[in-house]
């Protein structure tokens, strides 16, 4: 879902892939689907765990009555998910949804205000947990609130609570307080959408070292420095070293959801990302 940017969540996807394949007594592959450059759309038969990556630009198609083929196969996709899944005795098929693919469900679906920020959220934040997120089997293991990197133009804000309840989905974490914004509704970060699909606007791929490699670039630490300061940089390379704050949640969330899906599912299986 990068549309070609230059990125680093792709390389922590695969990486969190082929660790889990790599483990002993684990059968299985994974492939990857470039959907935005060349419209590659996974086949919903062939693969049992789908992860959709983050990636650029507005979530939100240009023409809601005219999608860009793209984006009409990627819906197409997930609804099959959803709509295979409703079937009583057919194996599940699992799907992790990323920031940009998780605001383009949100909107898909009708369950929330998908829109621009006022500023860039760029940074390692805490994740606030809900009610539900307290009980998020997940989130077990993890600290309260927990940490998780945070780079979004967009937000889902305005959680659609009568179209959440028909889905059966439950808002897990929100955006920290920001008390000297005045009005500011907090971002919803997290959605428990069914057993099986779960989403995140945050990036749980995220990982320390990918990360102080970026940052450590001098166009990117001399950018960073220019548009949020020195101590806010500082800030960010500290919370890398910290082995309780991205390095904890990049080796839980998407691991524990392909492991409980595998071990759900059993038999030889494959792992896809988009």
């Amino acid at each position: 879902m990068y549309n070609g940017a230059p990125n680093e969540g792709m390389r922590c996807l695969k990486t969190i892939s082929g660790r889990f394949l790599a483990a002993p007594g684990v059968e299985g592959h994974y492939d990857v689907f470039d959907v935005r450059q060349h419209c590659e759309i996974p086949e919903i038969h062939q693969y049992d765990v789908f992860l959709s990556s983050g990636g650029p630009g507005n979530p939100v198609p240009a023409q809601l009555d005219k999608p860009e083929r793209w984006e009409r196969k990627w819906f197409n996709l997930i609804d099959q998910i959803w709509e295979h899944n409703r079937q009583p005795h057919a194996p599940k098929k699992y799907l992790f949804l990323i920031c940009h693919s998780y605001q383009m469900a949100i909107h898909h679906w009708g369950l929330g205000k998908v829109g621009k920020r006022g500023s860039t959220s760029f940074g390692i934040f805490p994740m606030p947990l809900t009610y539900f997120g307290h009980t998020e089997k997940l989130f077990a293991g993890l600290p309260e609130p927990f940490y998780a990197v945070d780079s979004r133009d967009y937000q889902v804000v305005e959680p659609n609570s009568a179209a959440l309840d028909r889905m059966g989905a439950k808002v897990l974490c929100v955006e920290k307080e920001r008390p000297h914004v005045a009005h500011l509704e907090r971002a919803t970060m997290a959605i428990r959408f069914s057993r099986e699909v779960f989403g995140t606007q945050f990036h749980p791929e995220a990982d320390a070292e990918g990360m102080l490699r970026h940052f450590e670039k001098p166009e990117k630490r001399d950018g960073i420095i220019k548009n949020h300061g020195q101590q806010k940089y500082q800030d960010m390379v500290d919370s890398l070293h910290d082995p309780n704050r991205i390095m904890r949640t990049e080796a839980t969330l998407i691991p524990g959801f392909i492991e409980k899906a595998y071990n759900i599912l059993y038999a030889h299986k494959a792992v896809v990302l988009f």
